[in-house]
């Protein structure tokens, strides 16, 4: 399996023959799996974020947690001690919120990526905008820059992002069109550029700087405030609301270029809106939480192998599934060592990377050998 495989060549949807014997009952089964997958998503979201808000150095029961949302709510329940108010509702819940956000994110932008460039192992680093947020927030630190004080480098790191996809798409774009293997070539060479700035800023940085873009590049959400939640709110939603509409567009890409086209899907269009929707949540994501791995790689693939390749289910499982891996993950990272907090994104490479190689193996034994 390559990452250069050409289009036309990914996995297509193993459905039975429309109007056979066979294809109706299937449906249902798939219609069934999925709807169960939904709900076991939704189900554990759900008490993953209660009970995140509630374990910490500071414990508070479930039933308090909820109790003091219901009450904020007007539905009942009832409010903490001051202390405990203030854990839940200054320090925990805004923490808990950005990841959900996040996560979603970025477990969306993965399903997208792997959609647009027929590739599984395609996630949104491939074109850039991470390295590129990372320039920019390093920039941002070793220059000095304080424009707009504590925002400074979460714009600076969402811009460079943004412009960084912009340029990758440009670069690649030739006589009206963009293949997959010219915007994945030059995305390495963006990547790669990038690295080398950010090893310029750190080489002009002092050590305080020094620490500082080593904190932020290993990833975290130690920092989390509402404020911060409600500056990635407008971009999550909105990718997050855009993405489901181009789920039957993608299952019909995944056909291929041509026939795609013969069915009527305007691909250069479709891979140049998608791409700008994958920089808005990806940039928007790692703006406030620095760069966290393998979350929009590895939940994409593990719910296309539990419910199939169809992007209408892919997409929306794929943000609740991130959404529920960056909620437990941010829990892990504050509780396994305490006092001491793991950084995230570290965290998530050192369980995602050897969970990834374990499925490619099986793949690999799948098929026989290496597509």
């Amino acid at each position: 399996m390559s990452l250069l495989k050409p289009p036309g060549t990914a996995a297509v949807p193993a459905d039975p023959p429309a109007g056979s014997a066979a294809a109706a009952p299937e449906a249902r089964t798939r219609r069934r799996r999925t709807a169960l997958l939904t709900a076991g998503l939704v189900a554990a979201l759900l008490f993953a974020a209660l009970l995140s808000a509630g374990v910490g150095a500071y414990d508070i029961p479930l039933g308090d947690v909820l109790g003091s949302v219901l009450h904020r709510l007007g539905l009942g329940g009832a409010a903490l001690d001051r202390v405990g108010e203030s854990v839940l509702w200054d320090v925990r819940l805004p923490r808990v919120a950005l990841a959900l956000l996040v996560g979603a994110s970025l477990g969306c932008a993965g399903a997208l990526m792997q959609g647009v460039f027929g590739n599984p192992l395609a996630e949104p680093g491939v074109i850039g905008i991470s390295m590129g947020s990372a320039v920019g927030a390093v920039a941002a630190i070793a220059l000095g820059m304080n424009f707009l004080g504590n925002w400074t480098i979460t714009v600076c790191a969402f811009t460079a992002g943004l412009v960084t996809v912009l340029l990758v798409y440009l670069l690649s774009r030739s006589g009206g069109r963009t293949e997959v293997v010219t915007l994945i070539l030059t995305g390495i060479a963006v990547n790669a550029f990038a690295g080398a700035l950010v090893g310029l800023g750190v080489f002009l940085a002092d050590n305080a700087q020094v620490t500082q873009i080593t904190f932020w590049q290993l990833g975290s959400l130690a920092q989390a405030t509402w404020p911060k939640v409600l500056a990635v709110l407008p971009c999550a939603l909105l990718g997050l609301a855009v993405a489901p509409l181009y789920g039957r567009k993608l299952d019909l890409l995944a056909l291929g270029e041509r026939p795609a086209r013969h069915l009527g899907v305007d691909v250069e269009r479709l891979r140049m809106t998608l791409v700008l929707v994958v920089a808005l949540l990806t940039a928007a994501a790692v703006a406030v939480s620095g760069v966290i791995t393998f979350v929009g790689l590895l939940v994409p693939h593990v719910l296309r192998m539990a419910a199939g390749p169809g992007h209408r289910f892919l997409v929306p499982g794929s943000a609740l599934g991130g959404a529920l891996v960056l909620v437990a993950a941010d829990l892990a990272a504050r509780t396994v060592a305490q006092p001491a907090e793991l950084p995230l994104g570290v965290l998530t490479a050192l369980l995602g990377s050897p969970f990834f190689f374990v499925l490619l193996r099986r793949t690999r034994r799948k098929q026989g050998g290496w597509a």
